[in-house]
């Protein structure tokens, strides 16, 4: 599609990309000459991307993957603004820490309702723009090593997994390839579960340390830079799930 790191005339779609992983995949594809549509359901976070992207070929829009409309307009805006997209990157989501006998029907649904439904009703929505010979990049999680009380989270994402081969399967006639990347413990301003207590981020570390093999978590830029691969260079890969996990959920033991 594009030169290794060129993404030239590259039109692209970031969902969920207004900090952390999502950021950091806008940051790589406007540094390599992409133009890219990014969206986030938080308007502080849209303003304070839009400010810190700073780019005329960067548009920031707030938009719910859990709401249907919200994912209709915005694919309304992609098609008025692109015509046509090269590469769509899926990487929204939300989780919650809560032991079996504490989620809630609530929380239960808003996990499926953003992780599952909204991945999938995005990339529908998306699809008559995808550009033939294009690529679909998810971003699902290291779910071989599972966390007491992420029950709802990890199911929601093992949903995304199950249909991203069935959707691979079917964009084969066109040449659009799709994909994920699975982080495993990751440096995020948020960590992947929303706002967090500098207790939290503590723990958070220490056990980044202790349980990945490669004796640290991982950065957004890691992450990013495997969904670019999957994007661009990897031209004959389709229906995989791309470990970025410091060897977390390969059972490798640990340097330290």
């Amino acid at each position: 599609m594009s030169a290794k790191g060129d993404y030239t005339d590259v039109k692209a779609v970031v969902t969920g990309g207004t900090h952390g992983m999502g950021l950091a995949m806008a940051r790589a594809l406007l540094a390599g000459g992409a133009e890219v549509l990014v969206t986030g359901r938080n308007e502080g976070r849209v303003q304070a991307a839009r400010a810190e992207l700073g780019s005329a070929a960067a548009h920031v829009v707030r938009s719910d993957a859990a709401a249907m409309a919200d994912v209709d307009a915005f694919g309304a805006q992609v098609a008025e603004r692109f015509g046509a997209i090269d590469a769509l990157f899926v990487n929204h989501g939300t989780a919650a820490f809560a032991p079996l006998e504490e989620v809630t029907e609530e929380s239960y649904d808003r996990h499926f309702a953003v992780n599952t439904k909204g991945a999938f009703f995005t990339v529908q929505r998306l699809a008559p723009l995808m550009k033939d010979g294009g690529a679909i990049v998810f971003t699902t999680v290291a779910n071989e090593r599972i966390f007491p009380g992420m029950s709802a989270y990890s199911g929601a994402k093992e949903g995304v997994r199950g249909f991203l081969r069935v959707l691979a399967a079917e964009f084969l006639p066109r040449g659009v390839r799709v994909n994920a990347v699975a982080p495993g413990f990751i440096d995020t301003p948020s960590m992947g579960i929303g706002v967090v207590s500098a207790e939290q981020r503590e723990e958070f570390m220490r056990d980044a340390h202790a349980m990945t093999p490669m004796g640290r978590p991982g950065s957004s830029e890691e992450v990013a830079a495997a969904a670019m691969f999957l994007a661009f260079d990897a031209t004959f890969t389709t229906g995989a799930e791309l470990p970025v996990d410091g060897g977390f959920a390969q059972g490798l033991p640990s340097v330290r």
